[in-house]
């Protein structure tokens, strides 16, 4: 059998931790091979290996039988490798042509002919059939059409081998299916893929086989059509593990959270929102349904052009989070890289933001008591990490999303927006998440919940799904897939 890229026996320490221990992974030629395991199993490790921004302290990595060029030699690793993360590595304030030719936007001269670039980045856009234009500003450009610009110019290089890590984290359901039709056409240009995804569906779909990492350590490899799914699960976890169960809410008279009359120009019109104590409400919807920004909204994150929003009794000035958290709203946005944390500061730094003002006087935060509040927050969510003086950028994603949750969770609120509150985690931390909002919801709080995953949805008490910024269904507990994704797909009203 032809490997395209294999790495053996790799092991990587950071310090006292070992990230991979005796670690390995093969993947076929022209196969797109998942590589799954719980959040700190030793995913990012090896995809850093594998792209040679580290190197292994033992073992080695082989491309095609050869051995992987020396890390200083870029241009090389270029070639032979590209990753296309979670987080966009795109220039929003370049065009997609300054993007796709990055330092080499000239053709041998030491002038850039700009028309000439343009040409090159179509003929290459047009080859991977990217319907992008290249002169757009690469900020304009959504999720979807990022990501695939990011695999357009991965190929550019002469690369064979890309690395896709978590690219539906942030898609919706016809975008993934876009994606998956575009991965099976490159697959069948003799494309090689590692495809690394919590949604364990996904890999049973557009993969052929499965590698688990568990504790930093190579646990199996599998075709995946010879796989069961509870197998999978229990590879990953050591353990045999359940959907999550959602509970049984006893909602109250009082109503909690409520838009009324809600209209922004261009995301969606004429929506009304009530969530009383003890009531989970969902938000569903396609990408352009404006489910996302009827939730920001409702936290104050957004300005709408009409409408009133009211949080525990006080209505709120639109567009002012600082408002609807004193108001007694707690919030967990959609992106926690960009909005849901400092990765600089500490654990405790960002759980205990909400209350700096609660936790000492005169405008000072007295150590200790942060500290004994963060400590408090870290026991309740099971965060894992070294204690509340550990940067929020050293943990794991479900971890860190954990401290998202901390700190709007922190001042026991009575209303909680969440949006995409499981993205990028794995199975146990998905479940603590759900966990903590119906926590919250049986202490009296309303939730509404936002989510491109179906499973994330089945807590709530009624869902309404949104179709082209307009609400189009409320729908109660007790609806299947096919009912939910029926309508916000348009196919039933």
């Amino acid at each position: 059998m032809k490997f395209h890229v294999e790495a053996r026996n790799v092991v990587k320490r950071f310090g006292p931790t070992i990230a991979l221990d005796g670690a390995r992974i093969a993947i076929t030629e022209g196969e797109t091979h998942a590589l799954v395991g719980r959040n700190g199993a030793g995913k990012s490790t090896l995809v850093s290996i594998l792209t040679g921004l580290q190197g292994a302290d033992e073992g080695e990595v082989l491309f095609a039988g050869e051995p992987a060029p020396a890390l200083a030699d870029r241009d090389a690793w270029r070639q032979r490798v590209a990753c296309v993360y979670q987080k966009s590595t795109i220039i929003p304030a370049l065009t997609v042509a300054e993007n796709l030719f990055l330092n080499r936007q000239s053709s041998g001269g030491t002038l850039i002919n700009w028309r000439a670039l343009q040409v090159r980045a179509r003929e290459l856009l047009d080859t991977y059939e990217v319907d992008v234009d290249p002169r757009a500003l690469a900020g304009d450009l959504g999720v979807e059409q990022r990501q695939l610009v990011e695999i357009a110019r991965a190929l550019s290089f002469g690369a064979r081998f890309i690395i896709l890590d978590e690219p539906t984290a942030r898609l919706d359901g016809p975008a993934i299916e876009r994606l998956f039709t575009r991965m099976r056409s490159l697959r069948e240009q003799g494309v090689t893929m590692m495809y690394i995804s919590h949604h364990l569906d996904e890999v049973y779909e557009v993969c052929q086989s499965v590698t688990v990492f568990r504790d930093a350590r190579h646990i199996m490899t599998r075709p995946v059509a010879d796989l069961p799914h509870d197998e999978l699960v229990a590879a990953m976890t050591g353990e045999a593990t359940t959907a999550y169960e959602a509970r049984l809410h006893t909602p109250g008279d009082d109503v909690v959270l409520s838009g009324e009359g809600l209209t922004l120009a261009g995301r969606y019109t004429g929506v009304d929102v009530s969530v009383r104590s003890g009531e989970v409400v969902g938000l569903a919807g396609s990408a352009g349904s404006g489910k996302v920004s009827v939730a920001e909204t409702l936290a104050g994150l957004r300005r709408p052009d009409a409408g009133t929003v009211t949080v525990n009794g006080t209505r709120v000035r639109p567009g002012d989070v600082t408002a609807a958290m004193r108001a007694g709203l707690g919030f967990v946005p959609e992106d926690r890289h960009h909005e849901g944390f400092v990765p600089l500061l500490s654990v405790g730094e960002n759980a205990t933001f909400p209350i700096a003002r609660k936790l000492g006087r005169y405008g000072v935060v007295f150590p200790r008591l942060r500290r004994a509040k963060a400590e408090e927050m870290i026991g309740a969510l099971d965060i894992k990490t070294e204690g509340p003086d550990q940067p929020v950028g050293d943990l794991s994603g479900g971890n860190a999303q954990k401290v998202v949750f901390a700190r709007a969770l922190v001042d026991d609120p009575r209303a909680l927006v969440v949006i995409n509150p499981t993205a990028g985690v794995d199975v146990k931390a998905k479940q603590a998440l759900l966990g903590a909002v119906e926590d919250a919801v049986e202490r009296g709080a309303g939730a509404v919940v936002v989510s491109d995953e179906l499973d994330d949805l089945r807590i709530c008490d009624r869902v309404l799904v949104m179709f082209h910024g307009r609400v189009v269904k409320d729908m109660p507990r007790g609806w299947t897939d096919h009912e939910l994704v029926a309508v916000m797909e348009g196919i039933e009203d």
